[in-house]
């Protein structure tokens, strides 16, 4: 067991900074030794910046890090591996054609051959002292996301790391996964083992932490004890205002149909049906939720209405015309935005925030005159909507994958929503964002829903689909379960529904 009475890690005055942003602001933390530390705040508040020094994938342009109470140099991540400490990141450094055997040991000093026998009596005894089961002789291709995120996590513990830090453990991680997860790392804090964990999910901090340090814009605001502090402080302390938990629903005059969709057949990337015989309108003024356990056609059928994959049968209506099959920029010119699920598709991750915002209206009128880019009118425009969308960003110039993911979600919305859309299409449009993000977001569909939009929203949160839906439809296994309305909706009959268990009359 660790000695409780010396932190495990001691992080002071760290500074980090880059091209046009100060990402770390003298950051003070402490650890202690065995706990369960999390690291709460908004996407680019600094988390996972401060833990890469930490593991010395970036230096500190100021500051000192002290492990188990000795000053470290730590220059780079094999320097903080010799110290204990192991890092699974949010996205994982697997090689996908190797096993989990391979991919274990890979990089270890040691024999020529490969220690098969080892590797295996190991990978046993972390199945059996933490449950982190996985089979040895699995391609990592063949994998889960959770039981890739395990092999990361077996890497480390392999290369001896008491100190484990975990980025966004739960991004990519199904429900069931995530309990597992958090089993996993309350039996390792029980083995003495220190676990940092970054989220902006509040949920995560209560479930797993002992403590929470918040940052907010690169500096620590509070460290607090995670029993003695609840949702609301935390989401202050995150956003630096109040957030609205709950946000008002105006009663809205319904207006005619903008959106009608019949008898909808659509095939999957490997050409299997994915969505079967789907039918549903969408109002002026009106948001239609779509519920789903994810992989269940929602993917496919948002495609589909955004012109981006092909209709085998069925028709798509909109304001009364057929536009089934129609390309994305005849879409586009019929008023029809889309928000995708992946935020990078539909961007162009090199190019600048401003260039980013007029990808769709680039040959109109005022940033384009006659065949020329009007690069002044271009930078007006930009301004304009980083203001409004309250987008943070060093420059309009800054390129849009330097972003922050709920930044770039909000340059997103910024240029589907100021072209006034006839009808929205919003898959997933909070996933993976902080408390702040999240409450801004759901404000813009309102907004939209008030100004007479049409809205789609799919998502696998059901507080969000309850909360902003006038109607909803469940989707399992690429059909329509029921379309109910939201006002008292049963959550138990929703969720029979997503299982297809129950299918409404």
């Amino acid at each position: 067991m660790p000695d409780i009475s010396v932190p495990a890690v001691e992080m002071r005055g760290i500074v980090k900074r880059f091209p046009g942003v100060l990402a770390n602001d003298h950051v003070d933390l402490t650890v202690r030794a065995g706990e369960i530390h999390a690291l709460l705040g908004e996407n680019g508040a600094g988390k996972t910046t401060l833990m890469n020094i930490l593991y010395g994938i970036y230096h500190p342009d100021e500051g000192e890090i002290f492990v188990k109470g000795q000053r470290a140099h730590i220059r780079s991540p094999r320097d903080a591996i010799r110290l204990g400490i192991g890092m699974v990141h949010q996205q994982f450094r697997l090689v996908p054609s190797h096993t989990v055997a391979e991919n274990v040991v890979l990089g270890l000093p040691g024999n020529f051959f490969f220690p098969e026998r080892a590797a295996r009596e190991r990978l046993q005894e972390f199945a059996r002292r933490y449950g982190l089961h996985v089979d040895p002789d699995a391609r990592i291709w063949q994998l889960s996301a959770g039981e890739q995120q395990r092999v990361e996590i077996i890497k480390a513990l392999y290369r001896g790391a008491d100190i484990l830090i975990l980025d966004e453990p739960t991004s990519m991680l199904t429900p069931r996964e995530i309990e597992e997860l958090m089993s996993t790392v309350r039996r390792m804090a029980d083995e003495g083992h220190t676990v940092i964990f970054i989220t902006h999910k509040l949920d995560e901090v209560f479930a797993v932490s002992d403590r929470v340090t918040v940052l907010r814009q690169g500096k620590v605001v509070a460290t607090l004890e995670s029993a003695r502090t609840d949702k609301r402080e935390l989401a202050r302390l995150m956003v630096g205002r109040d957030v609205l938990f709950r946000l008002e629903k105006r009663p809205v005059a319904i207006g005619p149909t903008v959106l009608e969709v019949q008898d909808l057949h659509v095939r999957s990337d490997r050409g299997l049906p994915a969505v079967r015989g789907v039918s549903f309108s969408i109002a002026a003024g009106e948001i239609l939720g779509v519920a789903g356990v994810a992989g269940n056609g929602q993917r496919e059928l948002v495609e589909a209405l955004a012109g981006l994959r092909p209709v085998e049968k069925g028709r798509v209506l909109l304001n009364g015309e057929d536009v089934t099959n129609r390309s994305p920029r005849v879409l586009v010119r019929r008023g029809v935005c889309y928000v995708p699920g992946e935020r990078l598709v539909g961007t162009v991750p090199n190019l600048s925030v401003a260039e980013n915002l007029i990808l769709k209206t680039y040959d109109q009128a005022p940033v384009c005159r006659g065949v020329f880019l009007d690069s002044q009118a271009i930078a007006s425009h930009a301004d304009a909507l980083i203001e409004r969308y309250a987008v943070t960003t060093p420059s309009r110039e800054t390129p849009l994958k330097l972003l922050s993911g709920g930044n770039i979600q909000r340059a997103i919305l910024a240029r589907e929503t100021s072209r006034k859309p006839n009808l929205l299409i919003a898959a997933h449009p909070t996933s993976g964002l902080d408390v702040g993000a999240t409450e801004y977001i759901r404000q813009v569909l309102l907004s939209q829903r008030e100004e007479g939009t049409a809205v789609l929203l799919v998502s696998e949160d059901l507080e969000e689909i309850l909360q902003l839906s006038d109607r909803i439809a469940v989707m399992y296994n690429g059909e329509i379960m029921g379309i109910l309305p939201a006002d008292g909706a049963d959550l138990e009959t929703i969720g029979m529904m997503m299982t297809g268990v129950h299918r409404a009359s």
